[in-house]
């Protein structure tokens, strides 16, 4: 059986009966064509980068290697892009920022494959898939046939889509389109952007200038999955009631909210980790990041078990300490 150790961020070493490497729509389609039905119980796989793998699979995994960047449409003002869903997510934003297309910029250095970005959502320093999602391409692991998802059938939340959920294992994203700018609107007001920009002497900064910003921040503190194997940002930002934020607010003043619509707030769930002591500790092989407690690590040969019995000890902290429950960002496969 082949070892998914180096196909997943976290560096577990899990096994599945079969790896196939699928690197255009047409190999797809046969595999799909001769593999009923078989193929419907496959586990998909980008770049392995939001993925906690908890044990070995029984069955067969299709890791998506489609490649494509091409220029579907242009306007004056917007280009229409199409990337493959096998195409490196970082890569491909740092190619729109030396074509001079914009919208990109704050998702960079994402680890991950672009079809994974629409699924999870991926979100950072104030912007989302959402912002800049045209549409995408996607086969169904049962029929074989391609369908076209917009916006609205994507249904985003929160680091979620239909891919999360109604559609969860259903399709294979091959391809998707980003609408971008091709005159630039900087999102610049999230985390600490703009104090790095100062400190560059960048006071008109360019989409390179941001994506340099957001590149050096994330560096800063945030592991190379090369270097320490992880998955990310393990949990979300939880989304509580406002009247349950201001109680909070009233016991710890430093607690970091962000007020939300529909009298919602999001609370910082590395701020609550933190707050529980687990910030650079240990269990078993696996350990809370020392620089950023959202962080859950490799710390050396970790086991499923250990990352999934320092998930729940840590969701049982905040529970008891905060009343907060913590929910997974990463997407658990067995």
């Amino acid at each position: 059986m082949p070892s998914l150790k180096s196909y997943n961020t976290f560096g577990l070493d899990v096994r599945c009966t079969q790896l196939i490497r699928i690197k255009s729509k047409s190999q797809l389609e046969a595999y799909i064509r001769d593999n009923n039905p078989v193929v419907e119980s496959c586990i998909v796989l980008g770049g392995g980068s939001n993925v906690v793998l908890l044990s070995d699979i029984e069955r067969p995994v299709l890791r998506n290697e489609i490649k494509e960047r091409s220029l579907i449409s242009e306007t004056a003002k917007h280009v229409i892009l199409r990337a493959g869903g096998g195409e490196n997510w970082h890569r491909f934003v740092r190619w729109c920022i030396r074509k001079g297309y914009g919208g990109l910029e704050n998702l960079s250095l994402i680890p991950g494959s672009v079809g994974a970005a629409p699924m999870q959502n991926i979100g950072a320093y104030g912007v989302e898939i959402k912002d800049v999602f045209h549409s995408l391409e996607a086969i169904n692991l049962k029929t074989g046939k391609t369908r076209v998802f917009k916006k609205a059938a994507c249904a985003f939340g929160y680091r979620t889509s239909v891919f999360k959920e109604r559609l969860k294992a259903k399709y294979f994203i091959t391809s998707v389109n980003f609408k971008l700018d091709k005159v630039h609107k900087l999102s610049l007001s999230y985390g600490a952007i703009l104090a790095e920009l100062s400190r560059r002497n960048k006071l008109n900064p360019t989409i390179k200038d941001v994506s340099d910003v957001v590149i050096a921040i994330r560096r800063s503190k945030l592991p190379d999955p090369k270097e320490i194997g992880n998955s990310g940002s393990f949990f979300k930002n939880p989304i509580i009631k406002s009247a349950k934020a201001k109680k909070l607010k009233k016991e710890y003043p430093t607690i970091p909210i962000y007020p939300q619509a529909d009298k919602m707030s999001k609370i910082s769930a590395g701020w609550l980790i933190e707050q529980c002591g687990w910030k650079g500790k240990k269990m078993g092989g696996a350990g809370c990041y020392k620089k950023h407690a959202l962080i859950l690590i490799n710390q050396k040969n970790a086991t499923p078990q250990d990352v999934l019995k320092l998930c729940t000890a840590i969701q049982e902290s905040v529970s008891q300490k905060f009343g907060i429950v913590l929910n997974p960002e990463v997407n658990f496969i067995q």
